[in-house]
């Protein structure tokens, strides 16, 4: 049987830069590391190039071995710049305010990574906002250092519109503290939490309302639009069934969705979603056992995650539900299949 290739997620090659900046500042020549996984300087100039999540962690876990760095990715976000974001770094670039550009970072993530997990956003409130970046646990040596470098980015890339530190009021991280904590106040300036629900930065009504002294008015809303059309084509050439597909992973953590809550989150009652399925030749259960299915297969080929953890984040009551389901679909168990995919490798 063909293994679906079901990609967890992907982001920009523009990602690699600051991977590769933070290891030469650290004495060490990125080069022979970023050839060994095929980007070369043809496929960092790519236009559109993107590389997987999984591909994305293993480097990352490479470059961390390679320095003896554990906090790198802190220093990669130090070192980031708006336009290795793409389209929304430039656009963000341009924003007039600092409320503006975390706006067009969150708004047009999807341009630049996207990830089966969710997405990031801006929530703000009477006293300011928070910027969160989405979850990508249960957590270990190969993730950590993607939360570190994306807070520390958007602190880099939000300051850089202003010429000065950003100041945040309050980091919090989902990932208990690590042995590197004491990196992070010097990172960030402000209290850093560890274990907490959510990854995200705390910023206050007046650092949001920062102007940029470089934003053309024409420029950002030209920008804008090229930047909206670009997320248009992206839903415009999913079908209902990937758009059910793309919603399922976020809320698939620990617990089984229904129909209702897709067709809620879909803005469709849930007897014109069900009809609509029908009309392309399946239902609202097909598409959830096979999503499991294809998302169980990929987390084991491309990640190191234990059976549990994937059994959690496919929303099984327990680690031997998802072991009998796997074996169902698969004639295999999860061990067999894991060994199977490095074997063949």
């Amino acid at each position: 049987m063909k293994t679906p290739r079901v990609r967890l997620g992907d982001l920009s090659v523009g990602f690699i830069h600051s991977l590769a900046d933070a290891m030469t500042q650290l004495g060490q020549d990125p080069q022979p590391l970023l050839e060994r996984y095929g980007f070369d300087a043809a496929r960092m100039a790519e236009a559109r190039a993107r590389l997987s999540i999984p591909r994305y962690m293993r480097l990352g876990y490479n470059a961390i071995q390679q320095t003896g760095e554990p906090a790198l990715g802190l220093l990669m976000g130090q070192l980031t710049r708006l336009s290795q974001a793409g389209l929304a770094g430039l656009s963000a670039a341009q924003a007039p305010t600092v409320r503006d550009a975390a706006w067009a970072l969150t708004r047009f993530e999807p341009l630049y990574a996207s990830n089966y997990r969710g997405q990031s956003s801006l929530s703000e409130d009477s006293q300011g906002a928070w910027l969160r970046f989405y979850s990508i646990s249960p957590y270990n040596a190969y993730n950590r250092f993607v939360v570190d470098s994306v807070l520390s980015s958007w602190m880099q890339q939000l300051g850089s519109l202003t010429g000065q530190r950003l100041p945040v009021e309050k980091v919090q991280i989902e990932f208990a503290q690590p042995s590197y904590s004491e990196r992070y106040a010097e990172a960030f300036g402000c209290a850093v939490e560890f274990g907490c629900a959510d990854n995200r930065l705390r910023l206050s009504k007046t650092t949001l309302n920062l102007r940029n002294p470089e934003h053309c008015p024409s420029t950002w809303k030209h920008m804008i639009e090229i930047c909206e059309r670009e997320l248009e084509q992206l839903t415009r050439t999913r079908s209902l069934r990937e758009r059910i597909t793309q919603l399922l992973g976020p809320l698939l953590h620990g617990r089984e969705p229904d129909l209702s809550e897709v067709a809620a989150r879909l803005q469709l009652p849930s007897w014109t979603l069900r009809r609509k399925l029908a009309e392309e030749g399946t239902q609202f259960r097909t598409i959830l056992n096979e999503t499991r299915r294809d998302l169980a297969m990929a987390y084991i080929r491309d990640t190191e995650l234990a059976f549990g953890e994937i059994a959690y984040l496919l929303g099984f009551a327990s680690a031997e539900a998802f072991q009998r389901a796997f074996k169902r679909w698969n004639q295999q168990t999860p061990g067999e299949f894991r060994r199977t995919q490095r074997k063949n490798a």
